[in-house]
């Protein structure tokens, strides 16, 4: 991960901040000619960061709860796996699932930068980067978590897995109950990004009198 004199290696986050940069001028162009209404950019960037991003890695998830063949797959090679339904990534990283169970929870956080699994995630949430959660996230979890509102029961031990350049984390939450029945897409719907992240839980099916 850390070469001789110390630097990172994080190109590729570079890489993103920089079209980014061009977004971010082409936009105050488009604006300031009157040609597109800043808040038509926002929910365009809402919808890729909570909704048409964070879709494949739902499919991930519902496949994995599901399958049970995929979901040990899963386990054993997630790069492979996921890659197996369409979604690879752009650097040709590497994937690992994590899998949330009664006794334990586990947490994404990238240290040293903002390291996301784009390819299964769309794109990283701002507080993902914000140094306060990459920080805190490592020393006190459950605090963190109960800021986003997820209160853990006191025995359910939570790991804090760091993403790097070279490895990325998706978090297979647990499978809510009452969920038996449910198709495959219909369970996908229950994934928030926040659940593979690990900063939420799935959600449970909405009751149906």
């Amino acid at each position: 991960m850390h070469d001789h004199d110390g630097h990172h290696h994080h190109d590729h986050d570079n890489h993103y901040s920089d079209m980014q940069a061009r977004v971010k001028a082409l936009e105050t162009l488009l604006t300031e000619k009157g040609l597109i209404d800043p808040a038509a950019i926002d929910v365009i960037v809402e919808t890729y960061e909570a909704k048409v991003g964070p879709r494949n890695g739902a499919q991930v998830v519902a496949k994995a709860w599901s399958d049970p063949e995929f979901a040990e797959w899963l386990k054993r090679d997630a790069t492979a796996a996921i890659a197996s339904l369409g979604f690879a990534g752009r650097q040709g990283e590497h994937m690992r699932a994590v899998f949330n169970t009664p006794e334990m929870h586990n947490l994404i956080v990238c240290t040293l930068c903002s390291c996301y699994p784009w390819s299964v995630l769309g794109l990283p949430p701002v507080w993902y980067k914000a140094p306060a959660y990459r920080s805190r996230a490592v020393i006190d979890p459950r605090g963190v978590l109960a800021e986003f509102g997820l209160t853990l029961p006191e025995g359910k031990k939570i790991r804090v897995w760091d993403s790097t350049a070279e490895l990325r984390y998706l978090v297979i939450p647990e499978r809510p109950a009452g969920t038996e029945r449910m198709s495959e897409s219909a369970l996908a719907d229950l994934v928030s990004r926040d659940a593979m992240i690990g900063t939420a839980i799935a959600k449970a099916p909405e009751v149906t009198i």
